[in-house]
């Protein structure tokens, strides 16, 4: 196995933006490298900022909100390169020991004897791997300050129980995911989401913020994934709902709704169409039943405006 870059590609070609950049990858991919998504649409700042990390050993954070794609980001980015990319989730049940490694008792020549198993930190640190910690700010403080050590220049990993210094592979990224950039559960959004501590925040290099796509961008991603809407009335049904997303986070900003339709929550809407023959079933299965109960009949009124018909008494008397 290639263990550094053996080749380059560049920006324009591969991404699609117009950009004289040239970014090493490696030539052949392994079992850790993402499958390509031919229907990805890149966001061209943030994929710069993406690529700044991979050519010049960047510590990239990407901030945004639920179903932008912030971790798909990343992979897709890795995924044209070649870049074998591993994601860990730092949800409140990964511990110190998940992510630097403990003693543990194995059979050698059918002896039981006590060795260190390596976690998945000195793991990625020591192999060409793009290392993504999801969840950035849900992570627990222990486990955050061993992450802190290795968002320094050097990078190194020190492993107390084993007397150890750990330099990181000269091929080894790091990447990062999170709803907030480290303020906590403001908006009532992310339970579980930590403040985080600035001199931590202060050690990534680069933060990018990943947003919504515009409505036409939005649809198009939709129908590449629900093949059946590549019609005339399928593409105004999936402007429709694209639209009735929008009105949504437009609620939000303006404080009339504690929730917002991602583009994860429209993809959903689409194939539940195609399960039940119509949107407004759909609709309720989709979105409208996680709705607060007092906030149903605004979206309801969402609905009616961009499907030009009222959701059904049946449904509508679900709010």
């Amino acid at each position: 196995m290639t263990t550094e870059p053996d080749t380059t590609v560049a920006v324009k070609d591969v991404f699609g933006i117009d950009s004289h950049l040239t970014v090493p990858a490696f030539s052949e991919p392994t079992e850790h490298v993402p499958e390509v998504d031919t229907a990805y649409r890149f966001q061209p700042d943030v994929t710069l900022a993406l690529l700044a990390g991979f050519a010049r050993n960047r510590r990239v954070l990407v901030q945004g909100l639920h179903g932008t794609g912030k971790s798909t980001h990343v992979e897709q980015v890795a995924a044209r390169l070649n870049w074998p990319c591993v994601r860990v989730n730092l949800d409140g049940h990964l511990s110190r020991l998940d992510l630097i490694g403990k003693d543990a008792v194995v059979l050698r020549d059918g002896q039981q004897v006590t060795e260190f198993q390596e976690g998945v930190l000195p793991w990625a640190l020591q192999r060409p791997v793009a290392l993504i910690l999801d969840e950035y700010d849900a992570g627990r403080p222990d486990v955050m300050f061993v992450i802190q050590r290795m968002l320094e220049r050097d990078g190194r990993l020190t492993l107390m129980d084993q007397n150890r210094v750990l330099r990181p592979h000269p091929a080894f990224r790091l990447f990062a995911t999170a709803n907030t950039v480290g303020l906590g559960n403001l908006n009532g959004l992310y339970h579980g989401a930590q403040r985080l501590n600035h001199a931590q925040i202060d050690r990534w290099n680069i933060v990018a913020s990943l947003n919504y796509l515009p409505a036409e961008e939005e649809a198009a991603i939709v129908r590449s994934r629900v093949p059946s809407y590549e019609s005339d009335q399928g593409h105004a049904t999936v402007a429709a709902m694209v639209a009735v997303a929008e009105l949504t986070r437009q609620g939000f900003r303006a404080g009339d709704l504690s929730t917002l339709m991602s583009p994860r929550t429209v993809i959903t809407w689409a194939e539940n169409t195609e399960i039940f023959g119509d949107p407004a079933p759909a609709f309720l299965l989709s979105f409208l039943n996680k709705c607060d109960e007092a906030e149903r009949p605004l979206v309801a009124e969402y609905f009616q405006r961009c499907f030009d018909r009222e959701l059904p008494e049946s449904y509508a008397a679900a709010t």
